[in-house]
């Protein structure tokens, strides 16, 4: 059987898997699997604009996450790696390339001398600011493949979803990409 050339590739895949598991019901590969691609091409073009400005996605997250928190632009490393919803691990590498390019510094805390806080320098601080403005084009260029009213309706769709995913009422899992 030919392929439809109007088919998207989830199409073809749910034809396939209709064609060999009659069985199943693969509808949900219609949602599932198109946000699936969708995430992975849109982290790809989102990635663009962070390597313009020599970060990789967790980097860009850090300092984001750093610049949010407002003056003096300061966090434990616990707080962004749960701002960030990467393990502690992860957290002391991103930090670490992010020092070593003296984008934030990292000082004991005055509470605890064994504790860390990460802050910002005023290059961090420079580039996350320009970086973010970028960032923000990127997504307003690629939200305008949607109409306001499109992009609006999905945006009720997700919440809604990723609500009722989280449990109602429970704490949100954490913030990406400079959100």
């Amino acid at each position: 059987m030919e392929p439809d050339q109007h088919e998207d590739h989830v199409a073809r895949v749910q034809a396939a898997w209709r064609r060999e598991r009659p069985d199943l019901d693969v509808s949900p590969l219609a949602v599932i699997g198109r946000l699936h691609r969708l995430a992975a091409r849109l982290t790809a073009e989102l990635a663009l604009v962070y390597q313009r400005y020599g970060l990789g996605e967790g980097e860009f997250d850090v300092l984001a996450a750093l610049r949010r928190a407002g003056a003096p632009y300061e966090r434990a490393p616990g707080e962004l790696a749960a701002h960030t919803m990467v393990t502690t691990g992860a957290m002391t590498k991103r930090i670490d390339r992010l020092e070593r390019a003296g984008l934030v510094t990292r000082r004991p805390t005055v509470d605890d001398r064994r504790g860390r806080v990460v802050a910002l320098t005023g290059a961090g601080r420079r580039l996350i600011d320009e970086a973010f403005a970028a960032h923000l084009r990127n997504e307003h260029r690629l939200l305008a493949h949607l109409s306001p009213e499109e992009a609006g309706a999905l945006q009720g769709l997700l919440t809604a979803w990723q609500r009722r995913l989280d449990g109602a009422g429970g704490a949100e899992p954490g913030e990406a990409h400079g959100a």
